[in-house]
């Protein structure tokens, strides 16, 4: 019941920041991180379900396809940031390049060493724009991350969360760890500074996130709703008001 009635006043609050955006046209990227099954998905379908859809879109990133590998791997991440008014979510980001290409290889040392520079002045050019960049990474114990491998092999909706890449990726926990260990230290800076939340309990890491991004979104932004035009509104009043005559 206190997971619920938390979860339902950061929703809320969230509801009146998407307007907000909205009716201000700013722009915002959130940013969701972490290890395998640490619930990433989970927090973002929390932060959206209350959401108008159409003004909410969630990235997805996965493998580059053939075409984006020829291209620069901010490339296809660029082309999925935000219209004015209309917050962008990554499930996943430009952070694969100093985590995932860096652990299992895909990028050589000198290519993911220069990331560290490329991506802070990548999201400086987006906080100097006027966006803002909130960045969650989700951690989960070794522990815990079979428990929930086992949890999505047993459950047969949810066994296509769980793959081959999934249990290497375990094998190479620590290595993921240094990995991530070097990402906060080279990429959290004062516009977008990283918020690492303990999700080993997945109803608390979603209230941590949530509020987090809450806070950060929030902070500043005026939040009450604009006032209908007055022209406008003399005329709807003089429709509604007749409304008793047409029936």
């Amino acid at each position: 019941a206190e997971y619920e009635a938390a979860l339902e006043k950061l929703q809320r609050k969230m509801l009146s920041i998407q307007q907000a955006y909205w009716h201000g046209k700013k722009r915002a990227v959130i940013v969701f991180e972490g290890w395998d099954a640490a619930g990433k998905g989970g927090a973002i379908r929390r932060l959206a379900e209350k959401l108008d859809p159409r003004g909410l879109r969630v990235w997805p990133i996965g493998a580059p396809t053939a075409e984006e590998q020829g291209t620069h791997y901010l490339h296809r991440l660029w082309r999925r940031l935000p219209a004015p008014g209309t917050p962008a979510g990554f499930d996943r980001s430009w952070y694969g390049r100093v985590l995932v290409e860096r652990v299992e290889g895909l990028a050589d040392k000198a290519a993911w060493q220069r990331a560290y520079r490329e991506i802070v002045g990548f999201e400086r050019m987006l906080v100097d724009d006027g966006a803002r960049v909130v960045k969650v990474f989700l951690h989960i114990t070794p522990g815990e991350q079979l428990d929930r491998f086992a949890e999505r092999m047993e459950t047969p909706e949810k066994r296509w969360k769980l793959g081959p890449p999934d249990i290497q990726a375990h094998l190479k926990y620590d290595d993921y760890a240094r990995a991530a260990d070097d990402m906060f230290a080279r990429t959290s800076w004062p516009g977008a500074p990283w918020r690492a939340i303990h999700a080993d309990s997945k109803w608390r890491a979603r209230i941590d996130a949530l509020a987090h991004v809450v806070d950060m979104l929030g902070k500043g932004v005026d939040l009450t709703p604009p006032k209908l035009d007055p022209a406008f509104l003399k005329s709807a009043r003089r429709l509604l008001d007749g409304r008793g005559k047409r029936r």
